[in-house]
């Protein structure tokens, strides 16, 4: 938790600098200066630049993996592969399953060698798995293990360091940094099909996912600009073990918030899979069956702008304003069969999904630093990740066994809209349970929330982060 202005020490000498360049702690324990974030100044805007390309690269790959499907698939079906279409898909779901899966690991290494080092690892290994995956286009096999686990291994470990990394450097407009980040994302989702379209089109798709691999590559540049906060060093020895922050997975606040957004996304990505097809079948021939997905990307992207800002605002709850999400997208969800033949309807529709969609995104970050605090956040954030991986795998695929079943998506969509409306109101569990860890109390961060705001006006908090070197 943020010191008052007034209690912020002096410059402390820093020992043995050259060791904890990289915010690492590998033979002695070290702990953040006391001081509160500059929320501006060139280094904080670089960092925050840095993260917004991270997290676009990453996710504008991953969720563009449909464009690439399709050439996978043609691969299998003229090599006579039974299951085409499984084995082409299962590619890219392994890429973003292994991307929140390992995220844990990432939270933890990060704590470990830092945040410079392990992004720059994760751009490295997937920069290298995608380069790999050209070589093995006709090999499913192998195309799971490069494209699938090592360019998601890769992700997961970039993607967790690039939002923590923010909360060093902004207090008071983390909401809005936050958004502004992970809407890096949005706008490379959007702009991605196109320019991927166009290299299969100039290069094929062997030189087109070397493309990408240099692409991709780009990760290690943005891990330069992650310039960690100074940190002070105690004698005591410490070991990988002592990495793991046990006080998150002990504070109860945060294991009800992580259960119930695990709950909530078990229909979180039905409509993204079965979009395509629901409008082929549910809609008259003739209309756009990508435009759904555009507007929820580009809505996506202003709702993590709008409700970033929001979050920052006085009085604001950031808990309430993600339970609001979550029933929208719960309701939206369910009103998706009843939109049939009616396309200005679904617009509609997957507009403000969109939209209630980049709220939900835009508060995980802020919110782990609420509820744990700045110690436990990289961590938190990782774990998270981990678990959303469960039902993000298993929600499609349950709807996609109901759809075999019922030949119809009425069910599926309504059964998907369910778990977030039931989320938004678990999540009135979080104010009840009773948390005992100071560090991590989610009224004590609430609370000093604006509070806080205040004293980083005070030139005794700034202490002038953005004037110091790389």
């Amino acid at each position: 938790m943020v010191e008052d202005a007034k209690l912020v020490p002096q410059k402390i000498e820093i020992v043995n600098q050259k060791n904890l360049l990289n915010g690492s702690l590998p033979k002695n324990e070290a702990h953040p200066e006391s001081r509160t974030p500059a929320d501006g100044g060139s280094r904080a805007w670089i960092v925050m630049l840095g993260s917004f390309f991270c997290n676009g690269i990453l996710f504008g790959v991953i969720n563009c993996y449909g464009v690439l499907y399709k050439e996978f698939h043609e691969n299998l079906e003229r090599q006579n592969v039974t299951n085409a279409n499984g084995q082409a898909a299962l590619v890219g779901s392994l890429a973003m399953g292994t991307t929140f899966f390992i995220s844990p690991v990432s939270g933890v290494l990060t704590d470990y060698i830092g945040i410079r080092k392990t992004t720059f690892l994760g751009g490295a290994i997937a920069s290298t798995g995608m380069f790999l995956s050209s070589f093995f286009v006709d090999n499913i096999v192998a195309l799971c293990i490069t494209y699938g686990v090592m360019y998601g291994l890769g992700g997961a470990l970039a993607y967790t360091p690039s939002l923590v990394v923010l909360g060093h450097y902004f207090k008071k407009y983390l909401g809005v940094v936050n958004g502004f980040v992970t809407a890096g994302s949005s706008a490379f989702t959007i702009t991605m099909p196109y320019f991927i379209g166009m290299l299969l089109k100039q290069l094929g798709i062997t030189w087109t996912l070397r493309v990408l691999a240099l692409i991709s590559g780009l990760i290690m540049v943005c891990a330069f600009l992650f310039k960690p906060v100074k940190y002070t060093v105690s004698s005591k020895k410490i070991s990988f073990r002592d990495v793991f922050n046990t006080t998150v997975i002990k504070n109860v606040k945060y294991i009800i918030w992580t259960s119930v957004i695990a709950i909530s996304l078990f229909g979180y990505f039905v409509p993204y899979v079965n979009m395509v097809e629901f409008v082929e079948k549910n809609y008259p021939a003739g209309y756009d069956t990508k435009l759904p997905i555009l507007c929820i990307g580009i809505t996506s992207g202003i709702g993590r702008l709008i409700f970033g800002y929001v979050a920052d605002m006085p009085k604001v709850n950031r808990i309430y304003l993600q339970q609001v999400s979550f029933l929208s997208i719960g309701i939206l969800t369910m009103l998706l069969p009843f939109t049939g033949g009616y396309y200005g309807w679904l617009i509609v529709t997957v507009l403000g999904m969109g939209l209630f969609d980049g709220c939900f995104i835009s508060l995980l970050g802020p919110i782990a630093f609420d509820i744990c605090g700045r110690e436990g956040a990289t961590q938190a954030i990782g774990f998270l990740l981990g678990v959303c991986s469960i039902p993000l795998t298993i929600g499609p695929y349950v709807a996609g066994l109901i759809l075999d079943i019922n030949k119809s998506y009425t069910i599926p969509l309504i059964l998907a809209g369910i778990p977030p409306t039931i989320g938004s109101v678990a999540m009135f569990a979080i104010k009840c349970a009773n948390n005992k860890q100071p560090s991590g109390s989610l009224e004590e961060n609430l609370k000093n929330h604006h509070l806080e705001n205040q004293k980083l006006n005070s030139s005794e908090a700034v202490d002038n982060v953005e004037e110091e070197g790389v």
